[in-house]
């Protein structure tokens, strides 16, 4: 009531006084308005008398003067006259002026000297009048002088009507101020606060109640973004306090965010974990006139994301954002997530040049060809091998930069573009504790030995304390490669290489995704699957019984291609499905500055078209391409919806596609259709798995997903969600960062 109170009273002395202020100057402008059209008037009327009274004043006819002054007053009884004469002695005048109560002399001398009319105000028995003082000249001698009177009261009367009237405004205006504030505090404060005690009430009681709906931009949409990060906290800790409980009832032992947390703190104390990578978690883009943050896709961000959050550090990276720059402050650095940070993000700089030369060039052009068994050509240029060279050590710089008063540090490397980055911290920092976890394929050393500069990238890689891949085999092959091309001492009992007193470990670390998530059970909407089912299909205007999906980044390892072949196969062989069945493939363009992939992307949207103008109908086709980079909450839907997911790699390190598909069935519903040429593939075994280049394999799979029960489904898909449970995101980064803390390092390297 009191912040109610000051409200009103603040507002109605605004008002007041921005009132009083207008009302003045209001005032004083209908005043000098009225003193000049009456100024005017009075100036007119004296011009027009001038030459009637001139002629009888200097031919001394008293009784002409008088009759036209008795005239006059008749016919205007409200104006009255006087005339003098050159010596400034009354000549006549109308009844109305009162010289016992007026005196002119003042005002004929001043007219007379100045030879012009001029104007004056005098009270008169409380009355107000307006004065007319006007020479009267003849060939162009002033023989005398002419004064008009009227009564003026009526200024006073209309200026007192505008103060009267605006005061009635400002009394009715403070009454809507009034009535207006209180509706408005008690809709946009006192009740929206009263919501958010009954929520945080509920939520101290142990029931979670759905998040306060409170408008866009509205005064306490501010708090209500925090107290719905703080229940979203409080309910998740509950949650995951419950789950503990239970698993520690079963006696099993489940990896959480929170265990991983714990467990990190354990391990290696306050340290904390530099991750380096190639593509930021957030990036900021200009849309119009605003800065958006979005996750950018791919499983990278999608595995580490998450053990970043539970466990903080300092995540180095590209800043490949239009707004990234802006965004950031004097050390290129932002705590994110944006709406609650967990971790600091650095953000490092490449020219254009750089970025041509060892992102799409040397590293996609050259080595993701070269690790990836797709019968692409790798192509390797020099002049992309020395950007490849120099951006390694900007990162380099970077890095070292953050470390610098840290002992021992923590550095998890991501990914082929950072091959030679383990050598040159080490070789500043030989202290650190160094893995470069490596995310696609490793070749055999036939196809490796294609690379001009394989032993600068092995001698780069064996500067690491531990270097992870996806599988076992990639493993195996990385030793051969060392084997082939280094001169190394191998131990193939504890894979590891050992190169001039430094010890590398080689280990298989397959990359998982977050599960379970706990979140779903505190969030405010749960839609079903055949809700999700008849959304997606009213948006995209279909009537189907089954529905498949795909997602995937535009890339020609992914076997997309290969994928719609096997639909149109599907429909060649099983025909009953046709305008039954339809697949939604989410696509997301990548790296369209390469030529292969500019092709690549016309080369999809051709055999899409091809195979929908083979079978479509008039209310029905059998693939929609969505083109466009989707969010993680539209791929979700899709998941959710899907009766089927495909994933038809022709060669890959994991596939996190085909775990998020998993654990996002909640509801142990759908079927998982997965290359045999993908890491995943050794984990769920529930799946079907097919060779994508076999199309009828492919349609078969199809058909036998649609056509199989839903207790096979079921059953299939809870031992696959059980894998994932075992084996998730969280109990890699601790099996990653337990075997990294615990090598012995030599300092003197």
């Amino acid at each position: 009531m009191k912040i109610t109170l000051r409200l009103i009273v603040s507002l109605i002395f605004v008002a007041t006084l921005v009132a009083a202020i207008f009302s003045y100057y209001q005032v004083e402008s209908e005043k000098e308005r009225l003193t000049t059209e009456l100024t005017l008037k009075a100036s007119t009327l004296a011009e027009s008398m001038e030459g009637t009274i001139s002629e009888p004043l200097l031919s001394n006819s008293p009784e002409r003067l008088k009759n036209f002054i008795e005239r006059f007053t008749k016919r205007d009884p409200f104006v009255g006259i006087a005339i003098y004469d050159s010596k400034g002695m009354l000549v006549d005048k109308s009844a109305n002026i009162d010289l016992s109560k007026q005196t002119f002399k003042k005002d004929i001398i001043e007219s007379s000297i100045r030879n012009e009319g001029i104007s004056n105000f005098e009270t008169v028995d409380g009355v107000k009048i307006h004065i007319y003082t006007s020479p009267l000249r003849r060939d162009q001698q002033i023989i005398g002088s002419l004064i008009l009177t009227h009564n003026a009261s009526y200024i006073d009367s209309r200026l007192k009507d505008i103060w009267r009237t605006n005061f009635v405004r400002l009394l009715i205006l403070s009454f809507l101020i009034i009535i207006t504030t209180i509706l408005i505090v008690r809709w946009s404060l006192t009740g929206p606060i009263a919501q958010i005690a009954d929520w945080l009430k509920g939520l101290r009681m142990g029931k979670i109640k759905h998040p306060v709906n409170l408008p866009r931009g509205d005064i306490l949409g501010p708090l209500a973004n925090e107290v719905t990060i703080l229940v979203k906290n409080l309910a998740l800790a509950r949650a995951s306090a419950e789950v503990e409980a239970k698993l520690r009832a079963q006696s099993e032992s489940l990896w959480t965010a929170e265990r991983l947390k714990e467990h990190v703190r354990h391990e290696v104390g306050n340290k904390n974990l530099y991750v380096i990578s190639n593509r930021e978690p957030y990036m900021h883009i200009r849309r119009g006139s605003t800065i958006e943050c979005v996750i950018p896709a791919g499983g990278l961000v999608t595995a580490i994301d998450p053990i970043m959050q539970s466990c903080g550090g300092t995540w180095i990276a590209h800043g490949s954002g239009d707004a990234d720059f802006e965004t950031t402050d004097q050390h290129s650095k932002l705590s994110v997530p944006p709406e609650e940070p967990h971790y600091t993000l650095k953000r490092v700089w490449l020219t254009k040049e750089e970025e041509e030369g060892y992102y799409y060039g040397f590293s996609n052009e050259g080595i993701w060809p070269l690790c990836h068994i797709t019968h692409t050509r790798p192509i390797f240029r020099l002049e992309d091998w020395v950007y490849y060279q120099k951006v390694n050590q900007k990162f380099a710089d970077a890095l070292l930069e953050e470390i610098e008063k840290e002992e021992e540090p923590l550095i998890l490397i991501q990914d082929y573009h950072f091959a030679l980055l383990p050598y040159l911290v080490k070789s500043k920092r030989p202290d650190a504790r160094v893995a470069i976890f490596w995310h696609i394929p490793w070749p055999n050393p036939e196809a490796f030995g294609i690379c001009p500069w394989k032993r600068e990238i092995l001698l780069g890689l064996l500067a690491a304390d531990l270097i992870g891949f996806q599988i076992q085999y990639h493993c195996n092959n990385f030793l051969d490669t060392i084997d082939r091309f280094l001169e190394s001492k191998i131990n193939w009992e504890q894979f590891s290489v050992e190169r001039q007193d430094h010890i590398t470990y080689i280990k298989p670390f397959p990359i998982s995704v977050a599960f379970p998530a706990i979140l779903p059970a505190i969030e405010p909407t749960i839609e079903s699957k055949d809700v999700l089912r008849k959304k997606i299909m009213k948006e995209h205007n279909l009537s189907i019984e089954y529905l498949g999906v795909g997602v995937d980044r535009i890339d020609y390892t992914k076997g997309i291609i290969e994928r719609f072949r096997g639909i149109e196969r599907f429909f060649e062989k099983y025909p009953e499905f046709i305008e039954k069945f339809s697949f939604i493939e989410l696509g997301a363009p990548s790296r369209t500055h390469i030529k292969r992939y500019h092709d690549l992307l016309a080369e999809v949207e051709e055999t899409a078209n091809k195979i929908n103008w083979r079978f479509q109908t008039k209310k029905w086709k059998p693939i929609i391409y969505l083109k466009a980079h989707h969010n993680h909450e539209t791929i979700n839907r899709h998941y959710k919806a899907a009766d089927l997911c495909m994933v038809t790699s022709l060669h890959d390190g994991m596939n996190l596609v085909a775990k998020e598909f998993v654990a996002a069935r909640d509801d142990c519903d759908g079927t998982l259709i997965l290359s045999q040429f993908t890491g995943a593939a050794r984990e769920l075994h529930d799946a079907f798995i097919v060779n994508p280049y076999d199309i009828d394999e492919v349609a078969d799979a199809i058909r036998s997903s649609l056509t199989m029960t839903f207790a096979e489904r079921n059953v299939r898909m809870q031992r696959m969600r059980a894998v994932l449970k075992e084996h998730n995101v969280y109990r890699w980064a601790a099996n990653l960062v337990t075997t990294l803390s615990r090598i012995r390092i030599n300092k003197s390297v």
